[in-house]
């Protein structure tokens, strides 16, 4: 049987390698966090209650399976399709690999979207102005920073990641000093009732979506420097961090403030930070704005590569991978999509935004996972240089995504 070739389309030159390990984790940590924690801890404390933190414990153990597969298929095809070039790679169809890839442009639209409506969000704690108007200038002003070059994207984007990380630890920190006792609702487990699980689960899904980041770095691999010891350095570094400050915050946020007025509040971090502070809000609103502005921030950087990387293996018109010679993006990519989040954000209120995300993140997720298996089935020859994972990570992820998405579509 004829081995699977390691690059299946030659990745453009055209793309600059710009970005080192460090700027890379804070790429990931930064759209990582700054949707998760920031704008949807409440609408999980809803349906997951007292038990939040468990709920982004499950998303998380099914975050790591496709991790796993994700950087082993990243090393491999270190192409800014992603998504679309592992399908393509694996089951030799154009078909797939555009269905794939087109559904991979919309989560990353869809999720800008849902964020954008968080930020405007807080910005309204601060300003009393329309909604929509607020939507409208921070997709603009963004998308301007993304057009602008990869590099000066991801330096903003490492910057506000070490604010909006920076607000969790303030959060944990005064929470262990004014002695909050969140031990509770961090190590008591829930009860075997089925309504209990039922809304632990289905918050996972939500919370799932507070863990979809960390793949877009498989998306700015032809920008990495040293992308096969990098990229898979900078998944899983990413994912080790959120997981730990989504925990910890999930259960100082539930004992702190009722579960039910965190799910009711448009800024329910902020209400967090005022039980455990008895400071004013306002510092804290302007650090999650910046958050929420750097997952948008980033999001529209990925999925413009998605589109680019489209364009280059011929699932899109050509037009769309056009690079520009100053600044060394994809303006037209990016010109359509950040459109694209504008329009969506004035439409559609977040949490049918996020959990429509995270229902189209896992049907990617499957075929990753599946890619996987089908390259590995078809492999003749290993190669030192890329990294492995045993059989058995990438089948535990197919089928726990799987189940999540039949568990979601039960729920509803």
């Amino acid at each position: 049987m004829e081995a699977v070739p390691e690059y299946p389309i030659a990745p453009p030159a055209r793309l600059r390698r710009r970005i080192g390990l460090p700027l890379l984790v804070l790429y990931g940590t930064g759209v990582t966090v700054g949707a998760g924690i920031y704008v949807l801890i409440g609408a999980v404390a809803g349906h997951a209650q007292m038990y939040s933190s468990w709920a982004f414990a499950l998303a998380a153990a099914v975050m790591a399976l496709t991790a796993a597969s994700y950087a082993e298929l990243a090393t491999r095809y270190p192409v800014s399709a992603g998504e679309a070039a592992y399908v393509r790679a694996a089951f030799d169809s154009r078909i797939l690999s555009t269905a794939v890839g087109s559904l991979r442009i919309a989560t990353g639209i869809i999720s800008a979207a849902a964020v954008t409506v968080g930020s405007a969000g807080y910005v309204r704690q601060l300003i009393e102005m329309p909604t929509p108007l607020v939507a409208v200038a921070i997709v603009i002003a963004l998308g301007t920073v993304a057009a602008w070059g990869i590099l000066e994207s991801v330096l903003l984007a490492g910057l506000l990641t070490l604010i909006e990380t920076g607000g969790l630890v303030w959060i944990i920190v005064s929470a262990v000093q004014s002695d909050v006792s969140f031990g509770p609702a961090l190590l008591t487990p829930p009860p075997i009732d089925v309504k209990v699980l039922s809304g632990i689960t289905f918050a996972s899904l939500l919370a799932f979506f507070a863990f979809v980041g960390f793949e877009d770095l498989a998306n700015v691999v032809e920008e990495a420097k040293d992308p096969q010891r990098n990229v898979p350095r900078a998944m899983a570094l990413t994912l080790l961090i959120t997981s730990v400050l989504y925990i910890l915050i999930a259960a100082i946020s539930v004992s702190v403030v009722q579960p039910q007025v965190l799910a009711n509040s448009s800024a329910p971090l902020s209400l967090v930070f005022i039980s455990v502070t008895r400071i004013s809000p306002i510092t804290f609103n302007v650090i999650a704005i910046l958050s929420t502005l750097n997952t948008i921030l980033a999001q529209i950087t990925m999925t413009a590569r998605v589109a680019y990387g489209m364009a280059q293996q011929g699932d899109l018109p050509r037009t769309v991978g056009d690079v520009h010679s100053r600044t060394g993006t994809p303006l037209v990519a990016t010109g359509l999509v950040t459109l694209a989040v504008g329009a969506l954000a004035l439409t559609l209120p977040i949490e049918p935004l996020a959990e429509s995300t995270a229902l189209v993140t896992l049907l990617i997720f499957a075929f990753v996972n599946l890619a996987l298996l089908r390259v590995r089935s078809r492999q003749t020859r290993s190669n030192a240089a890329i990294v492995r994972v045993p059989l058995w990570i990438p089948s535990l992820g197919l089928v726990t995504c799987i189940l999540m998405i039949g568990n979601a579509l039960v729920s509803r």
